[in-house]
C-alpha cells in the first residue's frame, strides 16, 4: 500500500527532491485558486463562516489532526456545511429549540 501511495504522490514526502518544500494547503494565486473562489472556495469564504462551521473547522485541525483549515475548497467547505446543518437539525429534533448559533 505505501508504494501506491507514493506512485500516487500521496506518501510521507520520503520522494521528493531536497529543497522542495511541501505546500499542502497554500494558495499559489492560480488559474485553480480563482476558480476555487467562484466556486465558493478559499480564504474570503472563510471568514463568512458562523460560529458552528469554524467550531467543526477547530475539531478538524486540532483533534483530528487535518491540518490547517484556513483556506479549505469550496468542497471541503461544503461538507463543513453539511455536518452543521446536520448538528442543527439534530439540536433542534432533541431539543424543539433552534441552535443557539444562526446559520449565515
Amino acid at each position: 500500500m505505501d508504494s501506491f501511495k507514493n506512485a500516487m504522490g500521496m506518501g510521507g514526502g520520503e520522494n521528493k527532491p531536497e529543497g522542495q518544500a511541501a505546500e499542502q494547503g497554500s494558495s499559489g494565486g492560480g488559474f485553480m485558486d480563482k476558480v476555487n473562489s467562484m466556486a465558493g472556495g478559499g480564504k474570503e469564504s472563510e471568514k463568512k463562516e458562523d460560529y458552528l462551521d469554524k467550531g467543526i473547522d477547530m475539531v478538524q485541525e486540532k483533534i483530528l489532526g487535518q491540518g490547517p483549515q484556513d483556506n479549505e475548497s469550496a468542497i471541503e467547505q461544503a461538507k463543513d456545511e453539511q455536518m452543521s446543518d446536520f448538528i442543527r437539525g439534530q439540536y433542534k429534533s432533541a431539543s424543539g429549540k433552534d441552535f443557539p448559533v444562526a446559520d449565515k
